[in-house]
């Protein structure tokens, strides 16, 4: 393919140049300012989303899996085990938060470096550089970097996926490439496999009008590798692939055509779940940076056409639109973290689009674009960090809120080994150190029969919510009230 590779070579030709003037490795002054983003970013996690901050309801749920400190909680159908495995190393041994939360933030940096690498011959690196800025600073990726959730990493192995699949296209040397897709393409489904399959449509089709086969093998062969685990629970639990993808439609709410855009849209103010999602639009400042982001994106795919390297930017800017789309089209509520593939693909030809924007015109002229250009990079760090801070303090006060409710039931006397159920059964349940049930919902895992069996042998707690009812099989037992929980605690048996 021709693809620009005149002015990679020209690159690379300035790139030895500077390297003998200065004497240092050429490899090492080429990646220093994706390092310098990398560094940054978990700097920036650490200092903006504090390492005490409580564990969230899904964190739990992954994290429960792996440590020896707390009960299992239940596991449902569309969940895989990517992120127990990314944190077995630390809550395997430990149950410190904070520590668990550093090494997620430095683990996190360097996936966004390698990830940021396997396109080191497709872009310049100042536009690498700014694309990593732009997804790090984005409110959602700083928040959920030291966190135990999947997205940011599917956004990585998208990242790796698609960088070295197009290396792979043009006919780099060596198997490297090969093994990069394999590898992106394994952790992408190893977090979230029906993700990974939508963002690899593209390159699948695309491998096939090739007729690139050792490509091919490599982008399928890393998905089933990382998607094989959850497969084969489909069919140890849930009787097949199919009957697991209809139980998890179903907890999604039954995927289909349904327009989300503005559920997304109300989301971008720091909801970290949307579901219903009603109320108010944030302020057009909050979601001004969405609705300029495709724009810009299409504006990259212009230049990158005009100047005769169309697939580095048209194959990313395609998978960032098949990765969004069941997100944006088929789902009936919303979440920021869904997208953040969609963002990691998007940044790239954001990136040369800007650049281009602050580079090109005539000479009294570019001063002024690149001028508004740092300007509206300046605007976006500011929302960015404003809606950042404003979510971090939100979670903090509902985290500490299950702290409260776990003290209470401590109080009276329900502790390990012992039972939480109904209400917000999974996190307070964590937080209490006891196991978790639920007689129906998305979480059903036991019954009220089950539950009274139990309450004979341990502590058990029922919890209600804000304006609902006891279950039946609790009515009798003496209540409490805590924030604004509901407490029954069953009577020793």
């Amino acid at each position: 393919m021709a693809d620009g590779a005149n002015t990679i070579l020209v690159g690379g030709r300035r790139g030895g140049e500077a390297t003998r003037a200065s004497g240092a490795p050429r490899g090492l002054r080429g990646d220093a300012p994706i390092a310098a983003v990398a560094a940054v970013f978990v700097l920036l996690q650490l200092v903006l989303v504090h390492p005490t901050l409580g564990l969230g309801w899904d964190e739990i749920v992954y994290i429960s899996q792996v440590t020896a400190h707390h009960p299992a909680a239940f596991f449902s159908a569309p969940r895989s085990r990517g992120v127990s495995l990314l944190v077995a190393p630390v809550a395997s041994w430990s149950s410190s938060t904070e520590l668990l939360r550093v090494y997620l933030a430095a683990v996190s940096g360097l996936g966004l470096y390698l990830a940021l690498r396997a396109w080191k011959d497709l872009f310049p690196v100042r536009v690498l550089a700014t694309a990593g800025a732009f997804f790090a600073t984005l409110w959602v990726t700083l928040f959920y970097g030291p966190q135990a959730m999947p997205n940011y990493w599917v956004a990585i192995g998208a990242l790796i996926t698609v960088g070295c699949f197009l290396r792979a296209l043009r006919g780099h040397p060596g198997r490297g490439v090969l093994w990069g897709v394999a590898a992106g393409a394994a952790l992408m489904a190893l977090m979230r496999p029906t993700d990974a399959v939508w963002v690899s449509v593209p390159l699948l089709v695309l491998v096939l009008a090739r007729r690139h086969w050792p490509l091919l093998l490599a982008l399928a062969g890393g998905l089933a590798a990382g998607g094989g685990e959850w497969a084969i629970e489909a069919y140890a639990w849930y009787g097949g692939l199919g009957e697991r993808l209809a139980r998890a439609s179903e907890i999604q709410g039954g995927l289909g055509w349904n327009i989300a855009v503005d559920d997304q849209m109300r989301s971008l103010g720091g909801r970290g779940l949307c579901r219903p999602c009603t109320g108010a639009m944030p302020h057009p400042v909050v979601t001004l940076w969405w609705l300029l982001l495709p724009v810009v994106a299409v504006c990259g795919a212009v230049v990158a056409v005009r100047a005769r390297r169309a697939a580095a930017t048209l194959v990313p800017l395609v998978c960032a639109v098949t990765a969004a789309a069941p997100y944006l089209f088929m789902i009936g509520y919303a979440a920021p973290r869904f997208l953040q593939p969609a963002y990691a693909l998007l940044a790239l030809p954001v990136a040369d689009a800007l650049w281009h924007l602050a580079r090109t015109g005539r000479d009294r002229w570019r001063p002024v674009a690149a001028t508004l250009v740092a300007l509206a990079l300046v605007g976006h760090l500011a929302v960015q960090v404003s809606v950042l801070v404003g979510t971090v303090n939100r979670n903090v006060d509902s985290r500490e809120d299950w702290t409260r409710v776990a003290a209470e039931l401590h109080r009276l006397g329900v502790r390990p080994p012992c039972l939480v159920a109904e209400h917000e059964s999974i996190p307070i349940g964590y937080y209490t150190g006891c196991s978790s049930g639920n007689t129906g919902g998305n979480n059903e895992n036991t019954t009220a029969a089950e539950i009274l069996d139990t309450a004979r042998r341990i502590p058990v707690a029922v919890l209600t919510g804000p304006g609902g009812t006891p279950p039946d099989y609790a009515r009798d037992w003496a209540p409490h009230r805590v924030t604004d929980l509901e407490i029954r605690v069953a009577p020793p048996g």
